[in-house]
């Protein structure tokens, strides 16, 4: 959109110190926080909300929006200052003079779904400005969809010099580049200064030729000057290429002794500081006092950029019924009913045949009926597309000229696909879903922590789930990394047995809306554990008896994944022995320790048991007691054919069989 009016009732200089004297009162008073940034940015930041920002105060979640992402997150009280200024529902006065406080509203890094007007979770350096990547990406996707009449929005982004070292900047960067996102602003906040003093200590990077080397429009104004930063983002309107604004300015803006300097990064100023930079404002009031002619100007810039909301319910309610729906349904972030039929309709197809096939495989397959079902359902891949087996037909590659497609080529990005399916997530109107290797889990690890604590719905495909991928040797083969990935709160992690508990699982992270899960799929073919269909989702408790045997139990056999078929063969071959054993398959630790102590136990049973995986022991105190046995590993894999590692650490039917027997 085109500049908005300026507001009328303050000058520019009173707008943006309101900013700067709320986050330095905030901060002093809790002894605790960032001022340094948001008293450099608060100019730039007051002509962007000022002239350019489209939203709707009172509707924090209005769909046509523009994003903005305060990728340098500790710089929070800026954002909190914004909301409050503007009038965002829960962020009165009072939240910022609790600011860090238990409870409040303005944490010490904005939180997404805890505080009005926070589009994603900032902290981590160098995620806010990788998520960013993925809002434009959701935008761009949508607009092809349904049109500009109802999407048309940007994605603004705040970043400091410490969110462009990180590495996942590069990712994100290069990425937004070749998709050629002209709707990303990055007002890169270009103070020259990090925790340990001037930013040339570390880094001596020539930010624009970098950013215009991977595709970017790259400039560099002065901070300070609001005409100067108007004019940069009023030409960044019409770029067919993402846009990177240097806006250079002084950290602490203001402070008599601290401006220009590491000393006002992370620190309360204090009172005397405090009180020479309310002089140099010329701002004599009170801390968290705003004159009402202030307050006032800031308002009338939220009810300007809130014009546009009028506009568009008008284009809402007269688009085609079909369009209308469609695009509800897409933003509403529902798993449609169609998903469970499809699922069943593949479990019972896939029990009857009873072919053998790697999860992967079923993954794909499961995917040829989930992408009908689940229209807003994207994919991708970190460059593995072949081996993750994410894309199906109907899933059309998105390319730069051509977002009408559902599958995205991440490249070579973990890290980068992670976090731009998190902001995928949180924009709304999809459901994304990636691939890459378990043991690249690793390079993914952070941004999966952030959707875990954000309780988004981004599902992980990690394929090549352990020494059972066999020749790739130790650097690929996974061993702790499901422990790792089961350490995260709120993160589903699914390792199933067959195709059939694939389905279940791929139908559970679908329905999943306030979580991430992780499905976790083999390389090599595995036979058809659950023979007789059942149409109730049995993967949905976590574990379940998939075997029972006819006389009292012995012992019971534990076991997820691949190893399920090591444990039914045990199960039968102690059998013959007159052994009796039952079998649990156990595809999701989180769902398994959701039903209860009382279920757990039922399922377990109170006999001797064994558990089974080709990984770490660690983490299995959920389902095993200390004098419980294990069969897995305790190292590194090697490089050799599946079978044969297998054989060599010892993850065998026959070692199953022995550590039951020893138990007996």
């Amino acid at each position: 959109m085109n500049a908005l009016t300026k507001p009328s009732k303050a000058s520019h200089a009173e707008l943006a110190a309101a900013i700067r004297v709320l986050s330095m009162d905030a901060v002093e008073r809790a002894n605790s926080g960032h001022p340094g940034m948001p008293m450099g940015m608060a100019d730039a930041a007051t002509v962007l909300f000022t002239r350019f920002m489209k939203f709707d105060a009172a509707d924090p979640a209005w769909p046509d929006r523009d994003r903005f992402v305060l990728s340098a997150g500790h710089g929070s009280m800026l954002l909190y200052s914004l909301l409050f200024l503007l009038g965002y529902p829960g962020v009165a006065l009072d939240e910022l003079k609790r600011f860090r406080q238990l409870g409040s509203k303005t944490p010490g890094h904005p939180e997404y779904g805890h505080t009005a007007g926070v589009e994603t979770t900032t902290g981590p350096l160098g995620q806010g400005l990788a998520a960013a990547v993925g809002m434009a990406i959701a935008e761009k996707l949508l607009a092809a969809r349904y049109g500009a009449a109802l999407v048309d929005h940007r994605t603004y982004v705040v970043a400091g010099d410490g969110c462009l070292m990180e590495g996942v900047s590069q990712e994100a960067i290069t990425l937004a580049g070749h998709l050629k996102l002209g709707k990303l602003i990055v007002l890169w906040d270009d103070n020259g200064i990090t925790i340990d003093g001037a930013v040339s200590l570390a880094d001596s990077s020539d930010q624009l030729a970098r950013f215009e080397a991977a595709g970017w429009a790259a400039s560099r104004v002065d901070g300070h000057d609001p005409e100067a930063v108007a004019a940069a983002l009023q030409a960044a309107q019409g770029s067919d290429r993402p846009v990177l604004i240097a806006c250079r300015t002084t950290i602490g803006f203001g402070a008599p002794t601290k401006a220009g300097s590491h000393a006002s990064h992370g620190a309360a100023l204090g009172e005397k500081e405090i009180a020479g930079a309310r002089a140099a404002y010329g701002w004599p009031h009170a801390p968290f006092v705003i004159p009402d002619p202030v307050l006032e100007g800031w308002r009338g810039a939220a009810a300007n950029a809130a014009k546009a909301r009028a506009a568009w319910d008008e284009r809402l309610r007269a688009a085609p019924a079909p369009t209308r729906d469609s695009f509800l349904a897409d933003l509403s972030g529902a798993a449609r009913p169609e998903v469970g039929a499809a699922v069943e309709a593949f479990k019972k197809a896939a029990s009857e045949a009873n072919t053998p096939q790697a999860t992967r495989v079923s993954s794909q397959k499961t995917l040829e009926k989930l992408a009908p079902a689940q229209p807003n359902l994207i994919g991708g891949s970190a460059d593995l597309t072949g081996s993750n087996n994410t894309k199906v037909p109907g899933l059309e590659a998105v390319t730069p000229l051509d977002f009408s497609g559902r599958y995205l080529h991440y490249g070579v990005r973990e890290f980068g696909m992670a976090a731009a399916m998190n902001g995928i997530a949180v924009h709304g109107g999809f459901i994304p879903y990636g691939g890459t290797f378990l043991a690249f889990a690793d390079y993914s690890r952070p941004a999966i922590r952030l959707a875990a604590l954000m309780g988004i719905r981004v599902i992980h495909v990690l394929t090549h789930d352990s020494i059972g991928l066999g020749e790739d040797g130790p650097t690929h083969q996974p061993v702790e990394h499901l422990a790792a990935l089961r350490a995260i709160p709120n993160l589903f992690v699914f390792r199933p047995a067959d195709a059939v508990e694939t389905a279940e699982a791929w139908q559970l992270a679908l329905e999943r809306a306030g979580a991430p899960s992780a499905l976790v799929l083999t390389r090599q073919n595995l036979p058809i554990a659950r023979r007789a269909h059942t149409a109730e989702n049995l993967s949905a408790k976590g574990g379940y008896v998939l075997r029972e045997p006819a006389a009292a139990r012995q012992a019971t056999i534990v076991a997820t994944g691949s190893e399920v078929m090591l444990a039914l063969e045990a199960a039968e071959t102690l059998a013959g022995a007159g052994i009796a054993v039952a079998v649990v398959s156990l595809p999701c630790f989180e769902l398994f320790a959701a039903q209860g102590e009382a279920y757990r136990e039922a399922t377990l049973g109170e006999a001797p048991r064994v558990g089974v995986e080709a990984a770490l022991r660690q983490g299995w105190d959920l389902a095993l007691r200390p004098q419980d046995g294990f069969v897995g590993l305790t190292g590194y894999g090697a490089s050799a054919p599946a079978t044969e590692l297998f054989r060599k650490f010892g993850v065998t039917t026959e070692a199953v069989v022995a550590a039951v027997k020893a138990r007996l």
